[in-house]
């Protein structure tokens, strides 16, 4: 067998011979062990409306993608770019040698050299922190270093350095303010739960990818958004107290950062589910790609069945929302999220094992 870069032909066959090989697997095994349907881990049929939704979207942001990696279209930091590297991480394409090797490196490349050197600090909001932080860690590992680097002026830090200096800002940001979590700014001195959840979950993502992320980080923050859920499942926006006010959203990225941290309260994760759960028919006419991208893996993680019915329905909401020329509004923040919403269709991302 040759020793180059393994091409998407057989990249895409190495792919379907592993879930074979599950599946032959799971036959061998006893009932307790093969009790998980390999489709959970792995990925069953993928819809051919998935396929091309998410193919059209992936066009036009490589369309889209400014000479220096970045979008520059509505919204624009650190954080989108992250979004359109997950979005394209997430179709399974080889990072390195596939179609989308070039946007990807691209984006990575403007994503660490728009980093603040000395603080760690990822702009132009500690949501694009998180967002960002979350790519790298979806990156370590999956895209070559040898490679990223090729035709820049000079090298830039590696991704575990960036990650590294990303996680040492979380750190010392979530020390200015008394709740445990995070707000807009790095220097901000309270915190709310949405950008919690988003810092929160490139936080997992960076320790399963391995690197040293601070206990105390960590389980403070999940503290900061036990305290801010009610016994109903409701979620407050900022403040220390759970409740005031129901939000799907909240509830969702509440529901999503338990389940991923293996940290369910056994009172308060269960009623943020049931709030999910019964309302599957829930759109949101404000953020709704914000709340996809969150429900979607919230569901995926905590109730499977759920996760399906929903997932049905919003593969037709998008195949009806996306415009002739493959976005979502005309920009590249509402793209990614909405592809992101149907990535876990594929499973290649790290973030979306269960």
């Amino acid at each position: 067998m040759g020793s180059g870069p393994i091409n998407n032909s057989d990249f895409s066959s190495m792919i379907r011979t592993l879930f074979i090989l599950a599946l032959l697997l799971s036959a061998w095994l006893p009932p307790q062990a093969a009790a998980q349907d390999p489709a959970l881990r792995f990925g069953g049929q993928i819809p051919p409306e998935v396929d091309r939704i998410y193919e059209r979207g992936l066009e036009w942001l490589a369309k889209k993608q400014a000479e220096d990696g970045a979008w520059q279209d509505g919204q624009t930091g650190s954080g989108v770019n992250g979004l359109c590297v997950m979005a394209f991480l997430a179709s399974g394409e080889d990072p390195n040698f596939g179609r989308w090797a070039r946007p990807v490196r691209l984006a990575v490349r403007h994503i660490i050299l728009s980093q603040n050197a000395e603080t760690g600090y990822l702009p132009n909001s500690m949501y694009h922190h998180g967002f960002a932080t979350l790519a790298l860690a979806e990156c370590y590992g999956a895209v070559d270093e040898t490679l990223l680097w090729q035709g820049a002026e000079k090298p830039g830090r590696s991704i575990a350095q960036a990650l590294d200096l990303a996680i040492r800002c979380a750190g010392t940001s979530q020390k200015k303010n008394r709740w445990g979590g995070w707000r807009y700014n790095p220097d901000s001195t309270d915190a709310d739960t949405s950008v919690t959840g988003a810092m929160l979950m490139g936080l997992l993502a960076a320790r399963n990818a391995g690197m040293d992320v601070p206990d105390e980080t960590v389980n403070a923050a999940l503290e900061y958004m036990r305290r801010s859920t009610g016994r109903d499942g409701s979620v407050a926006y900022s403040g220390g107290m759970g409740g005031m006010g129901e939000s799907m959203n909240r509830t969702a990225i509440a529901t999503l950062v338990a389940a991923v941290s293996k940290q369910k309260d056994e009172v308060k994760f269960p009623a943020t589910l049931k709030q999910l759960t019964s309302k599957l028919e829930h759109r949101e006419g404000n953020y709704e790609e914000y709340f996809r991208y969150y429900m979607a893996q919230a569901l995926f993680q905590a109730d499977y069945a759920s996760w399906q019915k929903w997932n049905a329905m919003t593969v037709r909401q998008l195949n009806e929302s996306q415009q002739e020329d493959g976005s979502f509004k005309g920009n590249s923040y509402s793209t990614a999220m909405s592809l992101l919403a149907l990535a876990l269709n594929y499973r290649f991302l790290p973030i979306y094992e269960r």
